[in-house]
């Protein structure tokens, strides 16, 4: 009877901790989402204009293996989505 009652205790336990941690992650996760709000994009004061999407070359620096071996720096393409920039 006694080790029903301390299962019971132990599974409501995990239970409430499971639940709470769902609550923080989804309050963490609202609050680091941007907030867009109407007020701020109606005052017309900021200048906006769209960044076309563009290329630039990345380069990677010569690296080490565990081993020892040195492999040499190469360059990449790295594209740039377009993106909104706005000026007050």
């Amino acid at each position: 009877m006694i080790e029903n009652v301390k299962r019971a205790i132990a599974l409501g336990a995990a239970t409430a901790a499971l639940a709470g941690g769902v609550a923080f992650s989804s309050v963490g996760a609202a609050e680091a989402a941007p907030q867009h709000t109407v007020a701020a994009a109606a005052h017309g004061k900021e200048k906006c204009h769209v960044v076309k999407g563009y290329w630039t070359k990345t380069w990677h620096k010569a690296t080490r293996d565990r081993h020892g071996k040195v492999h040499p720096g190469y360059w990449t393409k790295t594209w740039h989505k377009a993106h909104k920039v706005c000026h007050r």
